[in-house]
This record gives structure tokens, C-alpha cells and sequence, in this order.
């Protein structure tokens, strides 16, 4: 599903990523650790092919994200993306935010992106929330909605960028078990 051959990334004089290799198998969870500025986003972003890569392949179910000919809009509707600031639209409802990319992307008709986007609402426990506006949503909520919103487009890949690291720590449970819940139910 994802290999990684050689991966480096360079940002002028600084080499972030070095030779970095890697198979990750479908439905298979990897946590990526380490410190502060050591990488982490870079590489989930070199996956993604928010960042092209200096040296090395980066392939995610099939496409060469390495590969400038690639279609990455294409590879990216199969990748989901959780950010460590949850990057909802502060100005669409929780349910506008989850419908906008299935209805966009796919073509989707809208009630049964509403019926999706209602599935996913109470897959992370925040049906109650369908109307409300990100800016009325604790931070573990807005996240959750984050998570949902991703899920929406139905992605054989989730990647996470320091999904909690934004919470209070009160909150960080109800994230993670949203999380663990995630490819035993695909």
C-alpha cells in the first residue's frame, strides 16, 4: 500500500530525511516517533506529496507520488489526512465541512453525502454536533470532526500529523480511542 525506497528531503542546507525505506501493508498502524523538528510532519507530508521529495520514491497504492507525471489529486482521493490543527473551515457547519469534498471530488449527491457525513458524525460520537460551527467545538471535538471529515472520502490510508499534540490532555482519550477504532472497521 505504501513503499518508501531511499526517501531524503533537503530544505536548502538542511537534509531533514535520510535514506528512509519502508513497506506499510494495508491496515497496518505505524506510529512515527521522535522530537521536535525531527522530521515527522516532512515525512508523512513527503507521503502525501505535499512536499516533493529531494532523492528517493515514494509510491502509495500504486501512484508514484515521486513521479511528476503522476496525478496526485488522483492518489490523494485514496489518503486521508488528520492535521495537528484540524484545518476545518471555520466558516461551513460541521456537516458542510464534511459533505463539501465527497460531493466535489466524487460527484456525490448530496443526501448521500449528508447520510455519510451523519454515519461518520456518530462513528465519532458527535452526532449532536451536525449544525454546529467548528469555532463552538471543544478542541478534541473539532478533531474528531477532522477525523470524520477525512473519512468521508473514504480513504484506503489515514495519516495522522500529531493528531492530540493541539488538545488539552483531558481530551487526547477520546481522540485516541476514535483512532485505535479505525482499521479494525476500515
Amino acid at each position: 500500500m505504501i513503499h518508501i525506497n531511499n526517501l531524503h528531503k533537503r530544505f536548502g542546507d538542511s537534509h531533514v530525511l535520510r535514506g528512509i525505506s519502508c513497506d506499510i501493508k494495508p491496515q497496518e498502524v505505524v506510529c512515527i516517533i521522535g522530537p521536535s523538528g525531527s522530521g515527522k510532519s516532512t515525512f508523512l507530508r513527503c507521503m502525501n506529496a505535499l512536499e516533493t521529495v529531494s532523492e528517493g520514491e515514494v509510491e502509495v497504492n500504486g501512484f508514484a507520488a515521486h513521479d511528476r507525471a503522476t496525478d496526485l489529486n488522483k492518489m490523494r482521493e485514496s489518503v486521508g489526512m488528520v492535521f495537528q490543527r484540524f484545518n476545518l473551515f471555520p466558516h461551513k457547519t460541521v456537516l458542510e465541512n464534511l459533505i463539501m469534498a465527497p460531493m466535489n471530488l466524487r460527484g456525490m449527491a448530496r443526501a448521500e453525502a449528508v447520510r455519510l457525513a451523519e454515519e461518520l458524525l456518530a462513528k465519532v460520537g458527535l452526532s449532536d454536533k451536525r449544525d454546529a460551527w467548528p469555532s463552538s467545538l471543544s478542541g478534541g471535538q473539532q478533531q474528531r470532526v477532522a477525523i470524520a471529515r477525512a473519512l468521508a472520502m473514504k480513504p484506503s490510508i489515514m495519516l495522522f500529523d500529531e493528531p492530540t499534540s493541539a488538545l488539552d490532555p483531558e481530551l487526547v482519550g477520546d481522540v485516541l480511542e476514535v483512532m485505535k477504532t479505525l482499521p479494525a472497521k476500515g
